[in-house]
């Protein structure tokens, strides 16, 4: 579905990954958040990759990744593997070193794998995220109102997913609606094709998990890295209208974990390249190249 990328299976150690490959130049990959796929890029790729080598992956256990058994621990999909997918998918490209860009879940694999592997990143960008501990660790009314998955999604498994699967696609359709603030930002396409994905119940499985292992596994890694900072170039984006924008100073929280943070707010929601594609791409743009 992205015109002139060539599409391939990726087997990595512990699962399969749907990606994508076009352009030329730098390498840069991208990773996509929830409850979306590969398929979110679709308004900046193309402009993307005139000026870089872009590879597009599903996260596993999302779009037409692998999806992976749950545990009881879910650490199939704590952020520590999922960031080591994507790692041994640049490995087999034959990129060493990258640049790296993700939003919302995907942000978080992203900072996950730039403290596991900083040799491979030459610069990051996250879009509209804190960092997970911080978001767990302040917690409040107005935080758990408007996050409410965060704490439904974590629910003991089947639990959320009958719920979800009842109908997929009223939640789906509810999660874009209450979390953008860009009326028409959501193609028909691209609703379709999340839809597509999301009304797959192994997909709302693994992706309960990506949450249930952020609550557990993933702070156990957190809390034991909180002195580790990232040393590449760091530019956080976040939607002026959203609620990591309105209830933290987004710099401030990154720059407790980087040495080197940039960053400024985009009058959107949360799903910023679908909201306001022009300015997310050029804000990455003019990072990326500089």
């Amino acid at each position: 579905m992205l015109a002139n990328f060539k599409q391939q299976i990726i087997t990595t150690t512990q699962a399969k990954i749907n990606t994508f490959i076009g352009g030329e130049g730098y390498p840069l990959l991208l990773l996509h958040g929830y409850p979306q796929n590969y398929y979110m890029w679709h308004k900046i790729y193309d402009r993307l990759s005139q000026e870089f080598t872009i590879i597009i992956t599903d996260l596993r256990g999302y779009g037409n990744s692998e999806k992976l058994p749950v545990t009881p621990d879910s650490r199939n999909y704590s952020k520590r593997v999922m960031a080591k997918d994507q790692v041994e998918v640049m490995s087999s490209l034959g990129y060493d070193r990258f640049y790296l860009v993700g939003h919302d879940r995907g942000a978080r694999v992203a900072h996950r794998l730039t403290l596991d592997h900083p040799q491979r990143v030459q610069k990051l960008a996250l879009l509209d995220i804190v960092p997970t501990y911080q978001l767990y660790t302040t917690t409040d009314r107005e935080f758990a109102t408007a996050y409410y998955h965060w704490f439904f999604l974590i629910q003991p498994h089947p639990f959320p997913e009958n719920l979800i699967n009842s109908n997929p696609e009223y939640f789906l359709r509810y999660c874009l609606q209450s979390w953008s603030r860009v009326k028409g930002a959501f193609t028909e396409k691209a609703f379709k094709e999340y839809l597509r994905c999301f009304s797959n119940p192994e997909t709302v499985n693994s992706t309960c998990e990506d949450y249930r292992a952020s609550a557990g596994i993933d702070l156990i890694h957190d809390r034991e890295d909180l002195d580790k900072k990232i040393t590449c170039p760091l530019l956080v984006l976040w939607g002026a209208r959203g609620i990591i924008g309105k209830k933290y100073d987004v710099i401030a929280s990154w720059q407790e974990r980087a040495i080197n943070v940039t960053g400024k707010e985009i009058n959107c929601g949360h799903f910023l390249a679908e909201e306001a594609p022009e300015k997310t791409y050029l804000a990455l743009q003019e990072f990326l190249i500089k």
